[in-house]
Parts: C-alpha cells; sequence; structure tokens
C-alpha cells in the first residue's frame, strides 16, 4: 500500500476514534464487550499504520538498518522525519501495541480508555510525515 493511502486510512482511523471518544465512556466499555473490541482493534491498527509508514521511510530514503519498530522510529527523528520531543510518545505507541497482541488478557479497560488521549499524537505523527516527504 502507498504512504498516501497509508496516511488516509490513519486519517479514517483517527475519525472512527474520536467517535469512540465522544460515544462510549469508560463505563460502557467495561460493561460491553464491543466496544472495549471497537477499541483495541482501532488503536491496534492505527499503530501499526504508523508503524508501517515509519518502517517504509526508513527503507525507502535509506536511513539505516533498524532491527526493531523502535528504531524506525528513532531514525525518523534522527534524520528529522519527526519532531524528536514526539518520538518518545510514538515509541510508548508501540509498547501499547505490543500488549494489545501479547498481553491481551491482562490490559486494564480504564488505561486502554486512557489511550484515546492519545489520538492528537497520531494527528501529529500525520502532519510530520506529510510535511517531510510530501511537501
Amino acid at each position: 500500500m502507498e504512504l498516501l493511502q497509508k496516511l488516509k486510512l490513519l486519517e479514517e482511523n483517527i475519525s472512527i476514534l474520536e467517535n469512540i471518544k465522544e460515544d462510549v465512556k469508560l463505563e460502557d466499555i467495561t460493561a460491553n464487550k464491543r466496544y472495549e473490541w471497537e477499541l483495541r482493534y482501532g488503536l491496534f491498527e492505527s499503530i501499526q499504520i504508523m508503524i508501517d509508514i515509519s518502517c517504509k521511510i526508513t527503507s525507502y530514503y535509506n536511513l539505516g538498518n533498524p532491527q526493531n519498530y523502535r528504531e524506525c522510529i528513532e531514525l525518523l527523528g534522527k534524520f528529522n522525519f519527526l519532531n524528536t520531543t514526539h518520538v518518545k510518545k510514538y515509541i510508548s505507541m508501540i509498547g501499547l501495541r505490543n500488549l494489545l497482541i501479547h498481553e491481551y488478557a491482562t490490559i486494564d479497560s480504564e488505561k486502554l480508555y486512557a489511550f484515546l488521549e492519545s489520538i492528537d499524537d497520531f494527528k501529529n505523527f500525520i502532519k510530520e510525515i506529510k510535511a517531510s516527504t510530501i511537501n
């Protein structure tokens, strides 16, 4: 999938996550598994798209030989594709992705819901990538 398509998909996901944030309360998530699944998958897919974009750009511009997803994001920060003050936030999102995959049974609904506050981080990521690769 092309970079612009991935960015568009991430923007669509952000819109859905914003709707969840507006419409669904923490109590709804704990009371109805469907809402928890929607939130989990929405966050997971959005983070995975961020990772895919980061690794694709790292490879395309031959920025180095990253050994993991974290290093893809670090390299984008090092070479000014991403704002270095945001890199730690993006890396922590990778940590959430790993929890969603490997520790899914132990994720607290309250902590999961709190990640809806990261929506602006996704928006910042999109702006930074567009500014550094498309403009």
